[in-house]
């Protein structure tokens, strides 16, 4: 038989497998080196796997402290308005106030300081008595003065607003002369003066 009869008639197969065909790996066949691309591949994608959990953690820890500083400030300020209405509440009881009292007579007509004074009163046979001055008159009786506190006018005027209750003992009064007919200070009365509601006595002016 000849090669031309071999090749007809389906002879030996040929060395080199058809295409399309697939091999399989033998077990003992070394694994083939990674290229240097892969290599370079691989370290990035590590580097960059560390990259983002170390910006995780610092983000997170940055979010903690921003927690931590926004409490302190609130609770700060917390602290900062209760403190600061504490010192106005303690102002506004231990600094004084101060008040203008005028002198009138028993209908609320303002007279002239001197007659809410004690020493004008006693010099003409007068006298204090439950807020109110009493100094004679010339035909008999007596004629009636006390101080109204807050209110305003002139002499001969009936007097616009105020109160004839003596102010708290934290206030300071005076006429509009100047003279001190109570002084202010934690609730203590002065002795200067004299409280028109309390019955008191005292010198508040003179002629």
């Amino acid at each position: 038989m000849t090669q031309d009869d071999d090749e007809n008639t389906g002879g030996p197969p040929e060395d080199n497998p058809k295409r399309g065909s697939m091999r399989f790996q033998d077990a003992n066949t070394q694994p083939r080196e990674p290229s240097l691309a892969e290599q370079r591949a691989r370290r990035q994608a590590l580097a960059d796997q560390e990259r983002e959990a170390r910006e995780a953690a610092e983000a997170s820890a940055a979010a903690a402290k921003k927690a931590g500083t926004k409490r302190k400030i609130l609770i700060g300020g917390g602290v900062t308005v209760g403190l600061a209405g504490l010192i106005a509440t303690y102002y506004t009881v231990a600094k004084p106030a101060e008040m203008t009292a005028v002198c009138t007579d028993a209908n609320g007509v303002i007279q002239n300081d001197e007659y809410c004074d004690e020493s004008y009163a006693s010099s003409h046979g007068g006298h204090f008595s439950g807020g109110f001055w009493f100094i004679p008159l010339p035909g008999g009786g007596f004629s009636q003065y006390r101080y109204n506190y807050g209110g305003s006018g002139n002499i001969g005027q009936r007097v616009a607003g105020g109160s004839f209750t003596a102010p708290s003992g934290n206030t300071n009064v005076s006429t509009k002369s100047g003279t001190s007919v109570q002084r202010g200070g934690f609730g203590i009365s002065g002795k200067s003066g004299t409280s028109g509601g309390t019955g008191g006595t005292g010198k508040s002016g003179g002629s």
